[in-house]
């Protein structure tokens, strides 16, 4: 077995770069649509030790780390900007090719700071590279308004490590998988150490699995018996004002179909309007319907303010004695606002990008329909769980309504809905996700998928959710509680680096 392991880490060292590659396009097999979750430890353990036989070379293999994981786990981005208009297929593919490339740089940080701690191995394994990693996936989840794709957390939602997250966060279940990864690769140093270690990976995983059982909200009320319309309106379609009757059309007779039901949630931008440009001919009479019916119904829509200066991406509540709205907070760079407007505004030309200009409106996450308050998000915003936790614990259950129309038959919608799992499980509520080509889903407050509609088909889901009570910690911390660990670690490891910081820095006789 020794000699075996002695092999493998020749091989790697005498690979290192198509090494770090592979193992980067291994992990996102960990991801949905595929959900072998193992792969998203296997990669990053691969990576560990290329890292402690080539630290120099640790900005280079993780660049190809990184390219490997985005190039294979985000390639559907082509897809998305090949439908802003008719721009071949070159172009499309040197963008995307760009934005694995800034993707990847996260992973050559990484490998550069993992390079400057100078300690034991097993203190590199077990405290330094986890840490910095989840550090870098935060970094990641905010810069530039943030890409929190693919982080290894959301491998895991399957997995016994899923039972940190109501305590910890997606990036919490980051750190306690890579730290597993580097106690099972410490089991390479000193015998008295191996069953230590072995024993607090173990720890690890049974301790999670324990977590699981932990029931963090309970029922408040009554089953809410619930219809998710998914449309599956083309996006190439969807804007066009040929289409717009159609659509009406077809979201209003399935509505009326299912007035059965105690709630009715349509994706966003259902419709795709203005609200004013509809409002009179279609939704008062729609919401006086559900209203005889005692039916909630919360669809998507473009609202724009009274001096009719800024539009917004909104959702909004029928059913009650009045509406009430929820506007979209995080918006998507280049596609729903545009940075640096002035310098950059002929892009939307170029791309021929439908309502590429809306605005914000600051506010909690919160929307009133019908007996109770609910947390909701449109499309992206549910990636970022820090700002969904704002809606606990007033919220009852979550929504999110989303159009993930622009990825097509990608990797992107399944990957989506695995991300919806996770905030699910994080907050200990249900989950509403409404789309206009798919994956809709009812999600249970532990992630689990209650309920699905098929990727890019016309489909009616429908079930029960319950509306829940009780917050979990992440929801009180944030990510507070997963930073304080890690960067404790990091003060942990620190000594032993910083004598080796001493010992360089005497030598060159600084």
């Amino acid at each position: 077995m020794q000699l075996t392991v002695k092999q493998s880490l020749a091989l790697l060292s005498r690979f290192p770069t198509l090494s770090a590659l592979v193992a980067g396009a291994i992990t996102t097999l960990a991801y949905a649509p595929f959900g072998f979750w193992p792969a998203a430890l296997a990669g990053p353990a691969v990576l560990f030790l290329l890292w402690l036989e080539r630290p120099r070379l640790g900005f280079r293999t993780g660049l190809l780390y990184g390219l490997g994981l985005m190039g294979s786990g985000v390639s559907w981005l082509h897809v998305s900007i090949a439908q802003f208009g008719d721009l071949g297929w070159l172009f499309p593919l040197v963008v995307t090719f760009a934005f694995v490339v800034l993707m990847a740089l996260f992973y050559a940080c990484l490998g550069w700071l993992a390079g400057v701690f100078k300690t034991t191995k097993g203190v590199l394994t077990i405290l330094v590279f986890p840490s910095l990693w989840v550090l870098l996936e935060w970094w990641r989840g905010w810069f530039l308004t943030g890409f929190p794709w693919l982080q290894i957390g959301y491998s895991q939602i399957d997995s016994p490590l899923a039972g940190y997250a109501p305590l910890l966060g997606v990036l919490g279940v980051s750190w306690v998988a890579l730290v597993s990864v580097g106690l099972l690769l410490s089991l390479g140093g000193p015998p008295r150490n191996r069953v230590w270690h072995l024993g607090m990976a173990a720890s690890i995983w049974v301790t999670g699995w324990l977590l699981a059982e932990i029931e963090w909200s309970r029922p408040i009320g009554q089953p809410i018996r619930v219809a998710l319309i998914q449309g599956n309106i083309p996006q190439a379609e969807k804007w066009a004002p040929e289409q717009l009757l159609p659509s009406l059309v077809l979201y209003a007779n399935k509505t009326k179909e299912n007035l059965d039901r105690d709630l009715i949630v349509w994706p966003e931008t259902a419709v795709s309007a203005f609200q004013f440009q509809v409002d009179e001919a279609f939704i008062v009479p729609l919401e006086q319907t559900v209203r005889n019916h005692d039916t909630d119904l919360v669809f998507g829509v473009v609202q724009m303010d009274e001096a009719r200066e800024h539009y917004f991406n909104a959702m909004v509540a029928l059913g009650n004695d009045q509406r009430d709205h929820y506007y979209k907070r995080h918006l998507v760079p280049f596609t729903e606002y545009l940075p640096l407007k002035g310098i950059l505004w002929p892009l939307v030309d170029l791309f021929t990008i439908p309502m590429s200009d809306f605005s914000t409106r600051e506010a909690k996450p919160l929307m009133r329909v019908g007996d109770y308050r609910v947390g909701l998000s449109i499309c992206y915003e549910d990636a970022f769980g820090n700002e969904v936790i704002e809606a606990i614990p007033q919220a009852a259950y979550l929504i999110n309504a989303s159009n993930d129309a622009w990825f097509g038959k990608s990797l992107a919608p399944h990957q989506h809905l695995q991300i919806a799992r996770m905030r699910a499980l994080e907050t200990g509520r249900y989950l509403l996700r409404s789309t206009n080509t798919g994956i809709s889903a009812i999600i249970g407050p532990g992630g689990e998928i209650l309920g699905k509609s098929p990727l890019l088909e016309l489909d009616v889901l429908k079930g029960e959710i319950l509306p829940m009570q009780g917050v979990t910690l992440y929801a009180k911390l944030g990510n507070l509680g997963i930073l304080s660990l890690v960067l404790a670690a990091l003060i942990a490891a620190f000594p032993g680096a910083y004598s080796r910081f001493g010992e360089r820095r005497t030598r060159s006789g600084e």
